[in-house]
């Protein structure tokens, strides 16, 4: 089997029921920024201990779900879709405690950077507010499971509570921003 197609050579693709619609359709934007995610949350295992490894590919196996769900219309699957964990946002926010046990308390906005696992984290943080974004354009319009957007609203906590982790791992400062101090130039 090709990997081409040429199908979407004018612009249009197929969703999972075989419907086409444009590539821009708020369905695709959603879908395809959860796929982007998903790529990003695979380069942050590159910096992970093997009980991290195994959340971060819990995280992309979920990502999978999501997108498998965002890319067909409600009701209109061919095929039995994949189950989303309903324990998955407990699992995220379990995993939040206990990377947070051992970090000083978060009293300002933090710069990103300092590392480049840290800024790896803060780039999959923003990539997924977008992708949150995209599935609440969606959900306006169209159908979108609950799970999905909880999800994602948690996965960035998570995200967040990573690069904080990963800045004490690595013994990266955390620079605090201070919105009253100004760069002289």
């Amino acid at each position: 089997m090709k990997i081409y197609t040429k199908t979407g050579d004018k612009g249009t693709t197929s969703l999972l029921s075989g419907a086409r619609v444009a590539k821009y359709h708020p369905r695709i934007n959603a879908y395809g920024t959860v796929d982007e995610l998903n790529s990003w949350v695979g380069l942050l295992r590159e910096y992970a201990s093997a009980d991290l490894k195994a959340t971060l590919i819990e995280i992309q196996e979920t990502l999978f779900s999501l997108g498998s769900h965002l890319a067909v219309e409600p009701g209109k699957a061919k095929f039995a879709m994949p189950e989303l964990p309903e324990e998955g946002i407990e699992k995220l926010e379990m995993a939040m405690d206990k990377m947070e046990e051992n970090l000083p308390p978060l009293r300002n906005f933090i710069l990103p950077g300092g590392h480049v696992a840290v800024s790896y984290c803060h780039i999959s943080r923003t990539v997924c507010r977008r992708a949150e974004r995209f599935v609440v354009e969606l959900a306006s319009a169209e159908e979108v499971l609950e799970f999905i957007i909880k999800y994602l609203n948690r996965l960035s906590d998570f995200l967040f509570m990573l690069s904080r982790y990963y800045a004490q791992e690595f013994g990266a400062e955390e620079i605090p921003w201070n919105p009253k101090k100004r760069v002289e130039k």
